[in-house]
């Protein structure tokens, strides 16, 4: 009997879910971006009139041979060396024998033993900035399957009587990479899954489409009392489509599995379904502990090789990936998590954001202030990216530099900004063509405040009497007679002296 099947035992039968912790452990299938499928040439390609995308290979038409695909093999190294996975030198593929009926071969060509990339780690950020790890266990490639459609009589999903099949998917290729059980709560599965999706984006290997099932998810649950070490007994939730299901989905089991062992019952291994409409996770089919796939080597495919020189002519290709940038903005630039995930999650806008911070020698908080503040907006407003328009980088600094050193007010920056999206340009050129300079001599701004306060007699008396609030429309008033171009800042230190003194 396994710990959690022993709580009610142990007096746990009323705990709430603070006294319970879940063990949750992901695998993602990822489609990878191909010209063709893994093992033939027929086109990787979305959607389509069924059955047109197939030939004898990916049909297993008797005497077809399969042929690994070059380009999904470079993807493979290129994903696991983004985390950190040691790449063997020697992998090989086997088959994987399961009644598939979506599946030509009635097997799936897949790696067992000896994968592409073992190990590595998966560093996420949740919402709430904080983060967190997961070990990979590894990284595989195999080859998905077709498409089953259940349909009636009539043509209607309710009440299936027969089953239609594509095979236009058979054979795209695909990796599987399977999590640690390290993750602790559902927020932290999505995170997971998140930044896959993200760095599998970054690096080019697949376009991450879970509305296309480029990728899905599988989630493995289970409970234990908080402070223990030994595993429950898991439940595997199959096929998650979307961020939102798969926490709804883990929620749901961990609620169920809760309720099963405080009422006296055991949690079975099993496969679960999520129902999307009902909110609740399903009963499948039973799973033992074993795996009876009788897996062996392919014998109508070579064993792969990787020499050290391919994969360190990988590893130059890569780039900087999500989670990096985004601790390189919320450590090193101090920008708040969420604006940090904005731009992580538009990687034109980030591209063009570390040109604007490099070009304003580092003023970051600044750069991104107008990046997501004005410029996103005139943006939105105009339907176009700001990576596309004609603000540059370069403008975006000298207008950081502007207002930094007073040479422009705020109301003034805004200005330039409209100025520079509708029209390109030079910030300093513009703020000295249309006369937008602040005016933050002493005496120039001194003299406008004698004005005001001439012609505000009232105001006054009612700023010595206590009524400290008209300070707001005294410095408003000088910003009107300066035409908005009075240092703001000064004037209204000026004013409070000449009150104070009088």
């Amino acid at each position: 009997m396994s710990t959690v099947e022993s709580a009610r035992s142990n007096g746990s039968a009323n705990a709430s879910l603070s006294n319970w912790e879940p063990v949750i452990g992901i695998e993602c299938h990822v489609e990878l971006k191909t010209v063709s499928k893994m093992f033939c040439g027929c086109p990787n390609e979305f959607g389509g009139e069924p059955n047109t995308k197939v030939c004898p290979v990916c049909l297993a038409l008797p005497g077809a041979l399969p042929v690994p695909n070059a380009r999904a093999i470079e993807h493979m190294v290129r994903a696991g060396l983004a985390f950190g996975a040691t790449i063997p030198p020697h992998s090989k593929f086997d088959r994987k024998n399961y009644f598939y009926p979506d599946m030509p071969k009635n097997y799936q060509i897949s790696q067992y033993d000896m994968p592409l990339t073992v190990g590595g780690v998966v560093r996420y950020w949740l919402e709430d900035g904080s983060r967190g790890e997961c070990r990979l266990t590894r990284i595989h490639l195999e080859e998905d399957t077709g498409k089953s459609t259940h349909a009636s009589a009539d043509g209607r999903l309710a009440g299936a009587t027969s089953s239609l099949i594509d095979f236009n998917r058979a054979g795209v290729p695909l990796m599987e990479c399977v999590g640690e059980p390290d993750i602790r709560s559902a927020d932290e599965a999505v995170a997971f899954v998140e930044t896959l999706a993200r760095t599998f984006r970054e690096l080019g290997v697949s376009d991450v489409k879970m509305e296309e099932g480029s990728l899905r998810c599988d989630a493995n649950v289970s409970i234990r009392p908080r402070g223990e070490t030994e595993y429950g007994t898991k439940a595997e939730i199959k096929h998650i489509n979307s961020f939102r299901s798969l926490r709804r989905a883990i929620e749901s089991e961990i609620r169920r599995q809760i309720d099963v062992v405080e009422s006296g019952g055991r949690v079975i291994q099993e496969t679960r379904g999520w129902d999307e409409a009902a909110g609740v996770t399903h009963s499948q089919r039973s799973k033992e502990e074993a795996h009876d796939y009788r897996y062996f080597p392919d014998p109508d495919l070579v064993p792969v090789d990787v020499t050290a020189e391919y994969v360190e002519s990988v590893r130059a290709t890569l780039v900087e990936t999500p989670y990096e940038r985004y601790a390189r903005y919320v450590d090193s630039y101090g920008i708040d998590g969420k604006r940090a995930t904005q731009l992580v999650d538009d990687h034109a806008l980030a591209a063009w954001f570390d040109r604007a911070v490099e070009a304003a020698s580092g003023k970051a908080q600044a750069v991104v202030a107008f990046v997501l503040g004005d410029l996103a907006r005139l943006a939105n407003e105009s339907g176009a990216h700001v990576a596309s328009g004609k603000v540059t980088p370069e403008a975006i600094a000298e207008l950081v530099a502007l207002t930094s050193s007073n040479a422009i007010n705020s109301k003034a920056a805004k200005q330039v900004l409209e100025t520079l999206w509708n029209e390109g340009g030079s910030a300093k050129a513009i703020v000295e063509r249309e006369g937008l300079a602040q005016v933050s001599d002493r005496g120039a701004v001194a003299a406008i405040v004698e004005d005001v306060l001439s012609a505000n007699p009232k105001v006054v008396a009612d700023y010595k009497a206590g009524k400290t609030t008209v300070l707001g429309f005294l410095t408003g008033a000088v910003m009107k007679a300066s035409r908005g171009k009075a240092n703001p800042a000064l004037a209204q230190e000026l004013l409070k002296e000449k009150l104070q003194a009088g």
